[in-house]
């Protein structure tokens, strides 16, 4: 069974950073593609990075959020700063098990529970 937990979101001012983690377990995910993906209230859920050997990003946080991944302890991150208060959303962690990064919603096969960022004005 494939558990994925994310942790690390909180409240922050803006223009300050946060460092939400993804702790994979149940198989190896060295070789699929990881991401995260940010529903906000009344928003449907969008891509914000994905990363297998090197990070793709949507044009909103290119510059300003960074997406690691350390593979031997299965965990992914995502270093965000120069936060806006647009950028509050829950924040999910998924994997595909497509070896292709993609952007694509529809092509996370496994997701975490999402953590909570919420940055003010």
């Amino acid at each position: 069974q494939v558990q994925l937990v994310a942790s690390g979101g909180g409240l922050v001012q803006a223009g300050g950073s946060l460092r939400p983690s993804c702790a994979a377990s149940g198989r190896t995910f060295s070789n699929y593609v990881m991401g995260w993906l940010c529903q906000a209230p009344g928003k449907v859920r969008e891509f914000v990075a994905a990363i297998r050997w090197s990070g793709i990003y949507a044009d909103a946080v290119k510059g300003r959020f960074t997406i690691t991944r350390d593979s031997a302890k299965s965990t992914m991150y995502l270093q965000m700063n120069s936060l806006k208060p647009e950028d509050t959303a829950v924040y999910y962690c998924a994997v595909t098990r497509s070896v292709v990064v993609t952007i694509r919603r529809s092509d996370y096969d496994y997701w975490g529970q999402g953590t909570q960022v919420t940055v003010s004005s």
